[in-house]
């Protein structure tokens, strides 16, 4: 497996049930999924469940962390697992069984939730890695759309729509897989986590609704992403312009605000191109007349009935590669910010970081009247939120206690692995004793490599209610609340920013 370290890290052979773990197959920010084979001697059936010879077990740490952490991951599980469990659809992924690891010789996997799911051959994303617009697009889309309707009519979003979260099975044929942010429906709205992927969020989302429950969400989410990833199937590009995925992100924004026109292939056939700007539509209203239903009619009609046509069987690549099932958390979506003048209130010795202004006349979002758009309101009230770009925009990662490590863990802050912390609100409750914020370029709260100018070796000290963006290139890997940060050690600069 290449990619990020595994979540939770499993020995090949490992028994689970009448699991024999194999290979690992992907690791995200909240799981790992490995192959597993049914050990030799067990029936094939367990009850009413028929299991298969091989699947897919998916770990979740939900045993292994913190108890603030284990109740974030197990809310994550028990969405993905009702889910799954209620649903019985075609086009869905299935669950099989889920089991709790009973194992006290191993502290590390004890108590953690697995899944056991269908194994597939490979994912869309694969398959437009190695052939972009191949020749099953429509027929691909089609049953992705199918999967869609199938969890829109059930009263569920999945949230994370993308070429990752679709599993190409044996024959070639399209399921969609998980659902860590799939939310239910109540009303007109669903509640979820803060995570997306960048390239495929709908623009309401990148200033999201938050209330006690969580982000809402609604249904056009989807349909926003579905029709991202329709134009990449099918024309091997994004609709919108860009080099990177922040750079496509603030194209959105542009899109959303009318001040940029979609782009979209001249490759495109003409029954796909209206369905593609209709899925675009710049807001929420736009899109809410082409719900699932409609669009899985005019789906159907522009790929010829591609749904009941089976893509090619690969098995051939099916025997070379095993299934990789995508779990990166995403994060919200960058929206940038432009760096003004840097205030001087700093001493050369501290550990302070150094706040800097922006320039409102130059600045990045901007709202209907021209003022900067500050998104420090999507801090948890009695938490610490560092975020990926300036005045609170962009990606967040949010704890109300201490980490020793932002890239383990339930509030794992993936971002932050490469990429510079650009704003922090310390949104602590002033009731708490503790309720000042320190932290450190290591983890365990410990500096890595030596600073001369910072005599405690800590990237910064945040005091209770402060914000601001931060100069220089901050990467902090830990922090710790404390009783108080000393005037020697921390001069913040407290932007009024919020009306």
């Amino acid at each position: 497996m290449t990619g990020p370290e595994p979540v939770v890290d499993v020995p090949e052979g490992y028994r689970v049930g009448v699991w024999e773990v194999r290979e690992p197959l992907a690791s995200g920010a909240f799981a790992t999924v490995y192959a597993a084979r049914r050990a030799h001697g067990h029936r094939a059936r367990d009850g009413a469940v028929a299991l298969p010879e091989r699947a897919a077990l998916k770990f979740l740490p939900t045993g292994t962390r913190t108890p603030r952490q284990l109740r974030y991951l197990e809310e994550l599980a028990r969405q993905e697992i009702e889910l799954l469990s209620r649903l019985r659809s075609p086009r869905l992924i299935r669950l099989y069984e889920v089991l709790t690891v009973d194992d006290h010789r191993r502290p590390e996997l004890d108590g953690v939730t697995v899944l056991v799911l269908e194994q597939a051959a490979s994912s869309l994303e694969d398959l437009l890695a190695r052939s972009p617009a191949p020749p099953e697009a429509q027929a691909l889309l089609t049953q992705v759309c199918e999967g869609l309707h199938q969890l829109h009519e059930a009263g569920w979003v999945h949230g994370d729509l993308k070429a990752a979260n679709i599993l190409l099975m044996e024959d070639g044929s399209a399921r969609l897989a998980d659902f860590n942010t799939a939310a239910e429906m109540q009303g007109t709205h669903a509640y979820t986590h803060a995570f997306v992927t960048p390239d495929y969020t709908a623009p309401e989302l990148l200033w999201p609704e938050v209330d006690e429950r969580g982000t809402r969400i609604r249904p056009t989410a989807d349909t926003w992403a579905f029709g991202v990833l329709a134009h990449l199937v099918l024309t091997g590009t994004h609709p919108l312009p860009g080099t990177t995925p922040q750079a496509r992100s603030e194209a959105a924004i542009r899109y959303a605000r009318g001040t940029e026109e979609l782009r979209l292939s001249p490759e495109l056939p003409d029954d796909w191109r209206d369905i593609i700007a209709d899925c675009l539509g710049r807001t929420h209203e736009e899109r809410v007349a082409h719900d699932s239903r409609a669009l899985l009619r005019r789906v159907e009609q522009a790929s010829g009935g591609g749904a009941a046509r089976r893509p090619r069987r690969r098995a051939r690549f099916a025997r070379r590669h095993p299934v990789l099932t995508a779990l990166a958390a995403a994060v919200l979506v960058s929206t940038a910010g432009l760096a003004g003048a840097v205030y001087a209130y700093v001493s050369d010795d501290d550990g302070a970081p150094v706040y800097r202004a922006l320039d409102p006349a130059s600045a990045f979002p901007t709202g209907p009247d021209g003022a900067v758009v500050y998104g420090y309101h999507r801090c948890p009230s009695d938490s610490v939120c560092f975020f990926s770009e300036h005045n609170g925009n962009g990606e967040m990662c949010s704890w109300k206690d201490a980490d020793s490590d932002w890239l383990s863990g339930e509030s794992t802050c993936a971002w932050a692995r490469d990429h510079p912390v650009r704003s922090a609100f310390n949104n602590i409750a002033d009731a708490r004793e503790l309720h000042d914020v320190e932290f450190f370029r290591g983890p365990d709260f410990s500096p890595t490599g030596k600073d001369r100018r910072r005599m405690a070796q800590r990237t910064g000290c945040n005091a209770v209610n402060s914000m601001g963006n931060l100069a220089g290139t901050y990467a902090p890997r830990s922090h710790r609340l404390v009783d108080s940060c000393s005037s020697r050690t921390v001069l913040w600069t407290i932007l009024s920013v919020l009306s």
